[in-house]
């Protein structure tokens, strides 16, 4: 094992607050209760034709996913692992993130901020993922290339989905094509971003 893979279990399950089953539990309660806001609490404008409804069972599912993989690998290979909750707390902040976002009706009234969400939650999101899948990499820089592969791979499926749940039927329609090349170059940048600081980050704790 190189340097970064020994201590990068260190990295992922964290400490204190942030080290705990309560982080990602906080962050999942969180923007699942501000899901349910935006779809059963009638007349509030700034969630109207937003797939809020959608976003109520994809977001926690995809918030879960991850940990529920990590728990059936750990089960089948017999291992009993200090859980990443810091990792699974980092992969769930994009969503909380989103969320507020459109509670706080910033996608309207800050200018940057779509183009802010989409670097900086590519930079947590892909920072939780490759906590969880650094240990079993080798060698270490390949982690910088298969995070930020990953997470262009992510940022195309998220255009996908917000094509096909509100924007090929909404008023965005007609700037679709220059926003979505921007909101995959900032996703693909915040990957990369986010292989480097793993990196950086594990070299600098094995020293």
């Amino acid at each position: 094992m190189t340097q970064l893979e020994d201590r990068t279990p260190e990295l992922a399950t964290g400490r204190g607050f942030f080290g705990s089953v309560w982080f990602p539990a906080l962050v999942l309660v969180l923007t699942v209760a501000q899901l349910a806001v935006a779809e059963y609490v009638p007349g509030i404008d700034r969630f109207a034709d937003k797939a809020f409804g959608a976003r109520l069972i994809a977001y926690p599912v995809m918030m879960l996913f991850v940990p529920a993989v990590w728990w059936l690998v750990q089960r089948r290979q017999g291992r009993s692992d200090r859980p990443p909750y810091l990792a699974f707390g980092l992969i769930g902040v994009p969503f909380l993130i989103d969320v507020t976002g459109n509670s706080l009706d910033l996608y309207d009234s800050v200018v940057w901020w779509d183009d802010f969400n989409h670097f900086v939650n590519w930079v947590f999101l892909c920072l939780g993922l490759a906590l969880v899948i650094v240990p079993r990499l080798r060698p270490a820089w390949v982690l910088v290339t298969l995070v930020t592969g990953f997470g262009c791979i992510l940022a195309l499926g998220w255009e996908l989905g917000e094509w096909y749940t509100f924007i090929r039927h909404g008023t965005e329609l007609d700037t679709a094509y220059e926003d979505t090349l921007g909101d995959m170059t900032l996703g693909t940048l915040g990957s990369l971003v986010a292989g480097l600081l793993v990196l950086r980050l594990g070299r600098r704790t094995s020293s």
